[in-house]
């Protein structure tokens, strides 16, 4: 296990959102990725809570709020990252998947398909 402070963990976060190419972060639509520190199952890295973009249809727009619906959720576990990690380098490239493949379920990419690219 290594620490990183959660300013730090943000700042990793915040570099692999970064990272994503143009044009895929042009096309994220309404969503948000926090960090957090215990997801309460030690096995979860991160979390999708929201409707896929490949699921969105016109019927979500809900026009007594203006047109307005929640944002979909991203939410990287610090702690459960640092615990599977023996060194900020680790964590860097563990945080990296983590928003990678969280990010791909906003996109409507599935749990199979992720581990049949090697994105598990």
């Amino acid at each position: 296990m290594v620490e990183v402070t959660r300013r730090r963990f943000e700042q990793l976060v915040g570099d692999a959102l970064d990272s994503i190419p143009d044009e895929l972060a042009r096309r994220m639509d309404n969503v948000f990725v926090v960090v957090d520190d215990d997801p309460g199952d030690p096995d979860l890295l991160g979390f999708y809570d929201g409707v896929p973009l490949t699921e969105r249809h016109d019927s979500m727009v809900m026009p007594e709020f203006g047109g307005m619906v929640m944002p979909d959720r991203i939410v990287i576990f610090r702690r459960a990252i640092c615990a599977i990690c023996e060194s900020e380098d680790d964590v860097v490239s563990e945080v990296r998947v983590t928003v990678i493949h969280e990010l791909a379920h906003h996109f409507g990419i599935d749990d199979d398909t992720l581990d049949a690219l090697g994105w598990s």
